[in-house]
């Protein structure tokens, strides 16, 4: 009979970081480098590879001591956060974009924001581009009639009243508050609350997916809190440079899936078919522009 004692359990870590890729480049390991860097607290970390050569997501996962998750398909952004994220003991849950850099102490404070605010469901960074301004990630949910005023004419009219009523947001990028959605490019979940709505929709295979959980915990009664102060760099268009076309056409493809499944009813019709002809022309316009 051996004298050993087994060894004692793992510390139920703080924070889950899912990040999702598809045939990742070197942005992923300026991910997991600067991840090291952004908190203090037991953070463990589950790259979740939607493509099929995971030689280059394996290779930072030895290196950090991260989880590999590899579902033999592409799940999609949201359904390969939803597969990175189940069995999470954490109380939080990061779901962020690859091409993301880490400040110093920037995921320590999204949590401390978190839970200074109990019903806080979602929480979101300033997203800073390259150049130093800020991403408005932080955005009201779409209405029918200005999103169909938008998609319609803002390719021929782009100071239109529906356009500039949609982009008012881009005017507040600097302010503490409450927001529709928040992008999910990066984003603290409170564990509870996304498990609680049921985590992303898969049906929204790339975009829109964290319009719809937005709105979705907002519904159930939580907030998604915008807090500025707390910024990451998102160096963005690592996808869209190496694919534009089917990138494009997903995008179009779930905003015409969003109208339906928000405004399903019969009186809505004429309004929901003008914004779905709007998405179709500017879909045409951007592929043309991408040849």
């Amino acid at each position: 009979m051996s004298d050993s004692l087994p060894d004692p359990p793992a510390p139920r870590p703080d924070v889950r970081v899912v990040c999702v890729v598809y045939h990742p480049g070197d942005e992923l390991a300026t991910f997991a480098r600067t991840l090291a860097t952004a908190s203090e607290a037991i953070v463990e970390l589950v790259i979740v590879d939607n493509g099929t050569d995971p030689t280059i997501a394996r290779e930072v996962a030895d290196e950090v001591g991260a989880r590999l998750v590899s579902p033999g398909a592409n799940l999609g952004y949201g359904g390969g956060a939803n597969l990175g994220a189940r069995g999470a003991r954490a109380p939080w849950i990061v779901v962020a974009n690859s091409d993301i850099e880490w400040q110093p102490g920037s995921l320590d404070a999204l949590v401390e924001a978190g839970r200074a605010e109990p019903r806080a469901g979602s929480v979101g960074p300033a997203l800073l581009n390259t150049d130093g301004t800020v991403y408005p990630s932080a955005r009201a949910l779409p209405s029918l009639t200005q999103g169909a005023g938008h998609a319609l004419f803002v390719r021929f009219w782009p100071g239109n009243p529906w356009t500039r009523r949609y982009r008012a947001h881009e005017q507040d990028t600097g302010t503490r508050r409450a927001a529709g959605w928040l992008s999910g490019a990066c984003l603290l979940l409170r564990r509870e609350a996304f498990e609680a709505v049921g985590g992303f929709d898969d049906d929204y295979f790339m975009f829109f997916e964290d319009v719809d959980l937005g709105e979705r915990l907002g519904r159930a009664g939580w907030t998604n809190l915008y807090v500025p102060q707390v910024q990451v760099t998102h160096v963005g268009g690592t996808s869209w440079r190496a694919r534009p076309a089917p990138m494009i056409s997903a995008h179009h493809a779930s905003a015409a899936r969003y109208v339906g499944r928000r405004y399903p009813h019969w009186y809505q019709w004429p309004v929901r078919q003008a914004a779905v002809l709007g998405l179709r022309l500017r879909e045409r316009a951007e592929l043309r522009a991408a040849e």
